[in-house]
């Protein structure tokens, strides 16, 4: 075979293909991941992360604190069932503004500046709800720590997939998650014994802590060297992978997949399936997660189980499920890179099914003297009311939560930020990461403000009879659309999604 027949073949190839035969290329892959040093990797995507505690942290701030303000002596503070709304799902508006700007941060000031820079609006929010003498006061500090939100769940999982190698890419992607579910967790456990604006003051801390450690770390090699900053880019991945490894060739990789892509993505270039597919898929999969219910029922989770009379105390309870989703989420962690994505999907969503109709189910056909009095009340105020004794029935709604936040976490929660940070072609990683993060906050404050009016009008076995037929949708996405991206490098996805030779993804 003459050489000009061999060069359109290999330029089919992924770039780790490019210079040697596949097994040889293989076997190069599996030495040079096993010669790393992954500590200072960890490092950095550690103090990022704790940008996503903060986040978890701030999501489920109403949990504790909307009982504590529907029974505040000032009534400038005092939260109603037409507030107490506006008080959860301000936050998932805020978020949605931070992933707007984000398409323009991520990729004017980096990914780690981009997490840097919401330190700012998160420590202002915070202070603002510490300090907070009426009701405007805590909706800013909301939004301002969602806002804070949106930047960071838009750029950390960016930065993490950029900086980490396919070895341990998968388990350091379920780090934001895990992170944002021990936020929630620690937020929980503080308002057993914390009042609501200590708690504020308390969510400072990891704010700060990040800013002071994202001081020491490197940013993207892919961006620095999108930015035409090669020597830097050379030196963030010898000090991310360790001056003794074969970093050189992966430095190469990088660069020979940047030199195939224009630095802007024009709107011609929209109408390529190499572009819009992912997006599509990113975008999809970030839509129904947020369908799926999740939002609406950590921020309104202590009220719901008020609600449904759960045996035991409802901030107890709450921090129970947070328990729980932590467990799951680190069990996702790691058999990710093992298991593979779409088999966690697959499991998750069937999790998260059949939680939900057990959920409205229970909840249709709970005999009356299980709902008591609450039965005749708003979501809202029955938050405040004392618990009735009741029997050992009434551990279904604890036991379905529980199931559908570990099937949510097992898969659901965290692979879908992976995946968008893994499917996104690198010239449109930062403004497509901003817009998935648009949309699903957007959907997720759409939820949030319509949940309660929906629970009082039409009951709340309603939300939860189509969370679980979202949740069958999720099955269907998951078998047609998302690809298998375990093992695989970046360049490779992206080598997939330009070809559409599946080879790349085996």
């Amino acid at each position: 075979m003459e050489s000009s027949d061999r060069e359109p073949l290999v330029r089919r190839t992924s770039s780790s293909y490019r210079t040697f035969p596949e097994s040889a290329a293989r076997r190069l892959d599996r030495e040079y991941l096993r010669s790393l040093h992954n500590k200072r990797l960890y490092l950095a995507v550690f103090a990022a992360v704790l940008g996503n505690f903060s986040f978890g942290f701030a999501l489920v701030y109403p949990s504790p604190v909307i009982p504590a303000l529907e029974a505040h002596p000032s009534p400038a503070l005092r939260l109603d069932q037409h507030t107490a709304p506006w008080f959860g799902s301000v936050f998932t508006l805020g978020a949605a503004a931070g992933g707007l700007s984000t398409m323009l941060l991520n990729d004017c000031l980096g990914r780690k500046l981009s997490i840097m820079f919401s330190a700012l609006p998160s420590a202002l929010g915070y202070a603002l709800l510490a300090g907070a003498q009426g009701l405007w006061m805590l909706l800013l500090g909301r939004v301002l720590t969602g806002y804070a939100g949106g930047v960071t769940s838009a750029s950390i999982p960016v930065y993490i997939s950029e900086i980490s190698h396919p070895g341990v890419r998968g388990m350091l992607g379920a780090c934001p998650q895990i992170m944002a579910v021990l936020g929630s967790l620690v937020l929980y456990a503080l308002g057993l014994v914390l009042d609501w604006r200590w708690l504020a003051v308390a969510g400072e801390v990891p704010v700060l802590a990040m800013v002071l450690l994202l001081c020491f770390m490197p940013n993207s090699p892919r961006f620095l060297l999108s930015q035409g900053k090669e020597e830097e880019a050379l030196g963030s991945l010898c000090w991310l992978r360790g001056e003794d490894t074969d970093y050189a060739r992966e430095y190469e990789q990088i660069k020979d997949s940047l030199r195939k892509q224009s630095r802007r993505v024009s709107c011609a270039e929209l109408k390529d399936p190499f572009l819009y597919k992912p997006i599509l898929i990113a975008g999809g999969m970030r839509f129904l997660q947020q369908l799926s219910g999740v939002t609406c029922i950590l921020v309104y989770l202590q009220p719901i189980f008020k609600k449904t009379s759960v045996i035991l105390k409802p901030e107890y309870d709450a921090a129970l499920v947070g328990l729980v989703r932590l467990s799951s989420v680190a069990i996702a962690a790691v058999s990710m890179d093992k298991a593979g994505r779409k088999i966690l999907l697959f499991v998750s969503a069937g999790v998260m099914l059949a939680s939900n109709l057990t959920m409205g189910l229970y909840i249709h056909f709970e005999p009356a003297p299980h709902n008591g009095t609450v039965a005749n009340t708003t979501l809202v105020s029955s938050a405040s009311l004392p618990a009735e004794p009741t029997n050992y029935i009434t551990l279904i709604p604890l036991l379905a939560t529980m199931f559908f936040i570990m099937g949510y976490a097992m898969g659901w929660g965290p692979i879908t930020w992976l995946l968008m940070s893994e499917i996104l072609p690198l010239k449109a990683r930062g403004v497509a990461s901003g817009l998935c993060v648009v949309v699903s906050w957007l959907t997720a404050f759409t939820l949030t403000q319509f949940f309660l009016p929906v629970v009082n009008a039409f009951g709340l076995e309603v939300p939860f009879l189509f969370f679980a037929v979202i949740s069958a949708g999720n099955i269907l996405f998951t078998g047609c659309c998302v690809p298998e991206t375990k093992g695989r490098s970046l360049e490779q996805i992206e080598a997939f999604f330009r070809t559409g030779r599946r080879s790349f993804l085996r």
